[in-house]
């Protein structure tokens, strides 16, 4: 107690995000000092040897330029395993290949429903920017799949399909099926993609295998030393990461980034502490979590990030 001083910032010209990241360890300040906790973790997460990284984060971030740091992590090859939604797969596919806008959460909702222009927070999806085009490309894939004798499928296989066959340089869903990491999108029927393929189910004996997903993160699990994760938000993603990592006695590196609160006892807002009760979260972990958007807050952690660890 009472040995690290707080200062202050000192500001020059030219200066880069790590060097303000580093001041962020002195200058603490609240959710600063998180901050620099959380990339402290990463890098020595990312730089261990024999541990198994993991990414999870919600689909709605995809919609915005948040995609780049989740391409960037996948495309660098520093984390081995993705777990996160379908609205993901629904939104990388689609802004491979047309664009979203830029809006205001304050809008006439009835005016954008009548233009056929959805609302995603402050950014606008029209209906050709997403429903139709994923439409297009999940259909051509699947049709495809089928031709080419292809009638089962496991979630990340399917995944992988969807990264090499209906994405661009610009996708995640491209990076990691190039680099050979499995995306598992346990909820993948929630959303569009997901809907694509039910509905091509209907006249075609076409399955998906979601139980071979398990049995593939079991294998992970279980021949893992260690196991880190950067988890973004909550839901089925988080819960679905940190699940399978009890039967190894529990992550071993953590870092939450997430706006919601713990009081309603929701899954999202459990801080790491509570999944330490769990076995979830191993209790010699280093883990600290982060309140707030990560909008703002992961592209300054990547550029710190980048610059630690030396890849360009």
């Amino acid at each position: 107690m009472l040995k690290e001083v707080v200062k202050d910032y000192e500001f020059r010209g030219g200066m880069s995000v790590d060097e303000l990241v580093n001041q962020m360890e002195q200058a603490w300040g609240f959710t600063a000092g998180k901050l620099s906790v959380g990339v402290s973790i990463l890098e020595r997460m990312f730089k261990g040897k024999d541990c198994v990284n993991f990414l999870s984060f919600t689909g709605n971030l995809v919609a915005t330029g948040t995609r780049g740091v989740f391409k960037e992590l996948v495309k660098r090859k520093l984390v081995d395993v993705v777990i996160t939604a379908c609205g993901t797969l629904d939104h990388d596919m689609a802004r491979c290949w047309r664009n979203y806008y830029k809006g205001s959460f304050v809008m006439n909702d009835v005016k954008l429903h009548e233009k056929s222009i959805n609302r995603l927070g402050n950014v606008l999806v029209p209906n050709d920017s997403y429903g139709t085009i994923i439409e297009e490309k999940m259909q051509g894939l699947l049709e495809s799949l089928w031709k080419e004798g292809i009638k089962e499928v496991s979630g990340t296989q399917l995944c992988r399909e969807i990264g090499l066959r209906c994405c661009n340089e610009s996708s995640i869903m491209y990076w990691a099926a190039k680099n050979n990491i499995p995306v598992f999108v346990p909820g993948i029927t929630d959303g569009a993609v997901g809907y694509q393929t039910w509905l091509f189910s209907q006249d075609h004996n076409f399955k998906l295998n979601l139980l071979k997903d398990e049995g593939e993160l079991s294998d992970l699990i279980f021949n893992a030393k260690k196991t880190g994760a950067l988890i973004v938000g909550g839901g089925i993603s988080k819960h679905h990461t940190i699940w399978w990592n009890q039967f190894k006695d529990g992550l071993d590196y953590v870092v939450y980034v997430s706006t919601a609160d713990e009081w309603d006892g929701s899954l999202s807002g459990a801080r790491p502490r509570e999944a330490v009760s769990w076995g979830k979260i191993n209790e010699k972990a280093k883990r600290v979590m982060l309140e707030g958007d990560a909008s703002l807050i992961l592209p300054v952690m990547m550029s710190s990030l980048v610059a630690r660890l030396g890849k360009t």
